[in-house]
């Protein structure tokens, strides 16, 4: 057995407590009698849902349009979110408790958008788009948190790297006139404040959420400083170029997925790259042993020969380059320019997405899509001329981050020494 096996042999194996198969058994009930109460009782039988399966301005990958029957599509949703509520309760879903409770999110959502639908037209395809870019700086912040906290560090100033890479990156991209260079220079702005809070919570040992506090309030005060000095007085210092879509061929040709995911933003790429990248080191290899022992059980690591304080560094520091990513999409990727508090909490938003994914790769893209689709659904309302605000859906990644990290999901598998300082005997 290896020194990295023997240390991670500690890791705790993930239980559900008979209190939240309960509570995510009746939550799922819930949302399928919701479903059967509010939205099939209000809707008429020979009702139907048009949904455009082509995103708007596409020529590649189309599809046809799926006319949906609307009330028999709301009984089948309701239906199966009663019965993984019901199964819940009986046997439960061990690890995959979070995954099967976003389900039924994502059966809440879509019952939502076909009952305002009703009778109506959608473009569920460009929805779906919107979705996933809206996707992209969550994830990345989820996955940023994740390689940080992995190795024992909590990662609160992720809200702070992102926006500050997001202002260096479109100042630099203006100035240079290269996508490249500007993403590049959001990665080390992000990756320099990374440092910092390195610097503070592993060698000082200075309580991490309150380093990662005083790093947000930095970047948002130096970001809204330099913009209100520079680049809203001068425009030239603030018109990055944007990422041109990038059709992949052959796959970017496939109907409805094509257009979705296989013509898009490099940040998606870039996001899906890290994804599997993330998923192998840390689970397939030593090295995350490693980095996961020293998350789990510093003083056995230690003893084993692993060294702790310059591997934590070093997660420290991916995790900002990763922040940077995911803080340079909003200026090159998205908007075109950088606007004061432009990344609007997402990097909290990662945060709750990481613990809702369970500290793993794959459960925190689960939740950004989660978080994405129910952030885009806003955008959409008016156009189907919904009596919900849109400010409403607006609001509803922001209400789903506070049920997360209060608490009400689970506290999952966090890492054992998760914010605890180490100092080397």
């Amino acid at each position: 057995m290896s020194t990295s096996t023997q240390a991670i042999k500690h890791e705790r194996i993930y239980e559900v407590s008979p209190t939240r198969k309960l509570v995510m058994g009746i939550i799922e009930i819930i949302i399928g009698a919701f479903i059967f109460i509010v939205f099939v009782r209000t809707v008429s039988g020979a009702a139907k849902t048009t949904f455009v399966m082509t995103p708007g301005g596409i020529n590649i990958g189309q599809a046809g349009d799926w006319i949906l029957p609307t009330q028999l599509t709301l009984i089948i949703l309701a239906a199966l979110a009663l019965i993984i509520g019901v199964v819940q309760l009986i046997r439960g879903f061990g690890h995959a408790t979070n995954a099967f409770v976003g389900l039924c999110g994502l059966f809440l959502i879509f019952s939502f958008i076909t009952w305002q639908a009703a009778d109506r037209s959608l473009n569920l395809a460009g929805m779906l788009t919107s979705a996933v870019l809206l996707a992209v700086p969550i994830t990345l912040g989820a996955f940023s948190g994740l390689l940080s906290e992995r190795a024992g560090v909590i990662n609160i100033a992720i809200e702070g790297l992102m926006l500050m890479a997001s202002m260096v990156g479109a100042l630099i991209g203006s100035l240079t006139q290269n996508a490249w260079i500007g993403l590049l220079g959001g990665i080390l702005a992000s990756v320099l404040l990374a440092g910092i809070h390195a610097v503070l919570s592993i060698k000082y040992r200075i309580n991490q959420v309150i380093s990662g506090t005083v790093i947000n309030i930095f970047a948002a005060g130096m970001t809204a400083f330099l913009s209100q000095k520079f680049l809203q007085t001068n425009q030239a210092l603030n018109s990055p170029p944007l990422f041109p879509r990038i059709p992949i061929p052959g796959l970017a040709h496939i109907p409805v997925i094509g257009p979705i995911f296989f013509n898009t933003n490099i940040f998606v790429y870039i996001m899906f790259i890290l994804l599997i990248i993330i998923q192998v080191a840390l689970f397939s290899t030593r090295w995350g042993l490693r980095l996961r022992s020293v998350g789990e059980h510093p003083k056995a690591a230690d003893t084993l020969g692993i060294k702790v304080i310059p591997t934590r560094y070093m997660a420290v520091l991916l995790s900002g380059v990763v922040a940077g990513i995911g803080g340079s999409f909003f200026t090159l990727g998205s908007v075109g320019r950088f606007e004061e508090g432009i990344t609007a909490g997402k990097g909290f938003i990662g945060l709750a997405a990481m613990i809702f994914g369970n500290w793993t790769p794959i459960g925190s893209l689960g939740a950004g899509f989660l978080f994405g689709f129910a952030d885009a659904i806003g955008s959409k309302l008016s156009l189907l001329g919904s009596n919900i605000p849109a400010q409403f859906m607006g609001m509803t990644p922001y209400l789903i981050t506070m049920i997360v990290l209060a608490g009400f999901i689970g506290k999952g598998q966090a890492p054992a020494a998760d914010g605890e300082p180490y100092e080397k005997e």
